[in-house]
Formats: structure tokens, sequence, C-alpha cells
């Protein structure tokens, strides 16, 4: 067996006049995230821990910030093509672990739908997905709500093909 763990971490800054969007969910808020994607912070995290996983570099070789095909895309997109680059290397993901670190807003209400976005564009079983969230008792730039943090666990095992 092949197993392999990663870990992802994402810091994007708060902002007016910018969507919220985190776990591909739309978030009625009075601020968003800056980036030049969406800014989904927890799918960022997600995705660079399936990279490492994978022994592969991290989201900002593969969709670099300053290129035009990237600018306010899906970062589902993004984790497609994440998916993408693992199938071709044969890595079946087993589980993955997040947790969104911001003050405000509560998440609780969009979790499932989280979940659901993951599962779709990962093609893997929801009940593999973990998100959470948490708050930092108002310690930090976190806390400070000047912005939000995630991290991400995965696990994944190689398809080992023997023809």
């Amino acid at each position: 067996m092949d197993i392999r763990t990663g870990i992802g971490y994402d810091v994007h800054k708060l902002v007016k006049n910018r969507d919220l969007v985190i776990g591909g969910v739309k978030i009625e808020y009075e601020f968003g995230l800056l980036g030049h994607s969406d800014a989904d912070v927890l799918i960022h995290a997600i995705m660079d821990s399936l990279l490492g996983a994978a022994g592969l570099r991290d989201i900002g070789y593969y969709f670099p910030p300053g290129e035009k095909e990237f600018e306010n895309i899906s970062s589902l997109i993004l984790l497609k093509k994440v998916n993408e680059l693992l199938k071709e290397k044969y890595y079946h993901i087993i589980n993955i672990d997040s947790i969104l670190m911001a003050e405000k807003p509560k998440i609780g209400k969009y979790v499932d739908i989280m979940k659901k976005n993951i599962s779709e564009f990962l093609e893997i079983s929801i009940d593999r997905i973990g998100v959470k969230a948490t708050t930092t008792e108002k310690l930090g730039f976190v806390g400070r709500e000047e912005g939000m943090a995630a991290m991400a666990t995965s696990l994944l095992e190689r398809i080992i093909i023997n023809d």
C-alpha cells in the first residue's frame, strides 16, 4: 500500500465590496475575501493538502495568481483540476478534514452544502469529507476580523497497477 498524507493552509484578507465564498457557497456577509480567484480559503487549503499528499507542487504553481484565466474563477473549478492531476498519478482520496478559522459569520448552516460541493468536484463520498469552523477567541488577525484562515489534511492512496 502507498498511503500519503498532506496538509494545506491558506489565508485571505477580508475586504468590502467582494463576495464571500467558502466551500463553494456564496455567503451573505458585509465582507468578502480578497484574492485573484474567488479567494475561497477553505477550498484552497484542501487543494494544497491534496497536492502535498501526492508530492506535487502547491496551488500557486498550477494556478499562478497573476494569470488572467484564473481571475475571479470559482475555486471549485480549480479543485476539479486538482482531482484530475491526482487521477493522472493514480491517487485515490481516502478522506479530507478541514477547518475554517473565522470570528464571523457562523457557517454551521452551510456545512452540508460545502461538503456536497467538495464531494461532487472530487468525485468522492460525502462521508469522506470533514468541514468544521472555529474562532480564534478574538486573537490575531482572524480575531480582529481582518481575515480568515483555513487548514486541511488529506489522506491519499496510490493505486499501483501491475500489468
